[in-house]
This record gives C-alpha cells, structure tokens and sequence, in this order.
C-alpha cells in the first residue's frame, strides 16, 4: 500500500476500534443442535462469550443471488433453503455479513451492469423488509452503530469489476448505492499482465470514494500493482494459504507476506474446496496467514450460499463458534481472536474511510477515460 501523502488528520488508533459491547442480539443461552454430545462444551461456550463481545464480521456471502431464484423465503423464522437467515445469523454470532454482488460465470457481458444493480436492489429490499434485524451500513461507524442497536450489519460487496462497463461514472453511481468492495479481476485493465494506466485510475478513483478493492482472483501482477498504488488497505475476500493447498485462489507465501506489510486483510474462506474438509483444516489456513501475514491481517470469509461445499461442523452461517472453540483449543488468545472475527475488518474500513476524506480534499473526481489512458 502506498503511504498516504498530505494527510490532514491522524488515522484511528487501534484502541479507537469501537469493539461493540458485550450486551446484544446474540444471547449466551443460544445453542446449536447437538451440544450437548460435544466433548469440548467448555471451549464452546468460551468461543460463543467471546463471540458475544467481539462478533464475526463475515467477508462473503452470497446469499444474494441464492435468493434470486427462490419464489418465496422467509429469513425471519428460518429458511432452509439457504445457508444463511435471521436465527443462523444470532447462533453464529454474526455481527456484520459483506452481501456479495458477483455474478455467476458465463453470464453475458453485456448483462453485467444490470444484473449487478439487480442483485443491489434485491439486497436493499431484503434488508428494508428485516428491519429488526438487519441494516445496510455504508461505513465502519455504520457498522458499530447497528451492532449497537441489535442488527446485524450489511457491507454491499464484493461486485465484479465487469460492473463498471469500464467507466469510473459507474463506479461512482455503485458507491452512492452503497458498494464497498470491488473485485478487481477479469477485465482488459485487470488482467494476468496487472494493472494497466485505466486500472491504475480505477484504483485512485476507490480510494478517494472509500470503495475497497479485492484482489480474490486476481493474476500475481495484479495484486503486486494493487498494493504498490492502493493508499488504503485491500482484502482478499476469500484466499487462504495456497502452500497448504493450491487451490489458484489461494495466496502463496510471499504475497501473504507482502498484503501483512501493506497491512491489508486475507480474509480465508470456509469451503472444503479452498481450505480442506475439515475444521481443523481451516484452523490450518489461519494459523498460516497469521503467521505470515500478522494478526491483524486475517480474518473470515463464511463464503455461504455461494454454491461450494463447506468443510465439517462449518455447514452453515450458525457454525463460526465451533471455528473459533478449535483456535481457543490451539492457544490463539483472546485478543488475537477478537481482531480476527471483528477487529480486522472495522480497522480496514476505518482506514479506507479516512483516505477517502483525504483523498477528496485533494482531488476532483476522476474523469479518465479507457480509451484515453490504454489506448
């Protein structure tokens, strides 16, 4: 990440998170099926205590577009057509869910913009219709601010970069419908050769806006580019350790290494795919990233109702404390833990929040072109 010039305020201090408090919607009593045959009852409850003060902030959900293709559900009471609804939420512990607006592989180009702004729509009038138990947050006080008033917080995004029809006017028609992440893959100026000059002004125009960009998915060129222009943190909303299994979304260890330095986020997903079948395997993946890339510089990625199985005892949105009671049982303490389910995420908002107020007294909006800068 490139450091920030011209800096008119000092960024947050890591004490100045807003950790919510230990009150809230996500009552100690509420417990999964099947505890009471769990042999490690006590690291459970440990797991969902500590989930109470500090609660998961979940990179990726895809719920959208699951929903898209039901003629009726009900989130409210349960719905067991999705991974994800309102009780699986409070059981897991769920404090805040980044809604996914990616779209499925082989959907026409030319359908990308809609198809995207269909999918925002859709997760605005799913949240408008919970109100008691969701709300759409554009900012990481936002965030805190629904935690504080018992609702789980919406983060629109990751969308796909083919969304902005590769026009910065687009993507800041996106943002003031509330997109937050961009993953920035699979376009002329994204490519496997990295960023181009259009890519390059695609990356400062998120910055000044306080969109975080992606790099899930990205060719190496493109991240290495990312971290050198990007003046705010980036995510990488669903990477784990490609050593421990390379899988080509997975990060290798250098660049694991390098998003620790830029002080960026690998959020890891939960997908027996990715991460391995088990628990423990996911524990693995964490464990890895922290050790390369820091504490601060991991978090997590449920990765439900995006069409990939889930390792064991992570089946659904109502699983995270079993996570988390296999870290307490491996030693991770509880600070480390907090910043994993909360912490991490709430400092890299904050952060892209504070260069976007930078950044806009600094410069106009962009008005470059593709044509002009690529050629």
């Amino acid at each position: 990440m490139a450091e920030l010039q011209d800096d008119l305020h000092s960024p947050p201090e890591a004490g100045e998170l807003g950790d919510p408090p230990l009150e809230g919607p996500f009552p100690h009593h509420v417990h999964a099926p099947g505890d009471g045959d769990d042999p490690d009852a006590g690291l459970l409850d440990r797991a969902r205590a500590l989930l109470a003060a500090h609660p998961v902030a979940d990179g990726y959900s895809g719920l959208p577009w699951a929903l898209r293709h039901l003629p009726w559900y009900d989130l409210e009471t349960g719905e067991s057509a999705v991974d994800t609804d309102v009780p699986r939420l409070r059981q897991g512990r769920v404090g805040a869910l980044f809604c996914s607006l990616h779209l499925p592989d082989g959907l026409a180009a030319d359908r990308a913009v809609a198809a995207t702004l269909e999918q925002l729509d859709l997760v605005r009038t799913v949240i408008a219709g919970h109100p008691e138990s969701l709300r759409l947050a554009r900012t990481a006080g936002q965030v805190i601010d629904a935690r504080n008033c018992g609702r789980a917080a919406v983060v629109l995004g990751p969308a796909t970069a083919a969304a902005l029809d590769d026009s910065l006017g687009l993507l800041r028609v996106l943002h003031a419908l509330g997109l937050r992440v961009l993953t920035l893959t699979g376009t002329s100026w994204a490519g496997e050769a990295g960023l181009t000059r259009f890519g390059g002004e695609v990356v400062r125009e998120m910055n000044r806006l306080g969109v975080l960009a992606d790099l899930s998915g990205a060719s190496e060129a493109t991240i290495r580019r990312i971290l050198a222009t990007s003046r705010a943190p980036v995510l990488a909303t669903r990477s784990a350790a490609r050593s421990l299994r390379p899988h080509p979304a997975n990060l290798p260890d250098e660049l694991l290494t390098g998003l620790g330095a830029a002080k960026g986020l690998c959020l890891v997903p939960l997908t027996a795919e990715q991460t391995g079948p088990s628990v423990r395997d996911v524990a693995d993946h964490l464990d890895h990233v922290r050790a390369l890339a820091g504490p601060e510089s991991v978090g997590l990625s449920g990765t439900y109702d995006a069409g990939v199985a889930h390792p064991q005892e992570l089946g659904d949105a109502s699983r995270f404390p079993y996570l988390i009671a296999e870290l307490l049982r491996r030693g991770w303490t509880e600070s480390d833990l907090a910043l994993l389910t909360w912490g991490n995420v709430q400092r890299v908002l904050r952060l892209a929040d504070f260069t976007a107020r930078a950044a806009q007294q600094r410069r106009a909006p962009s008005a470059a072109k593709i044509a002009e800068l690529d050629g």
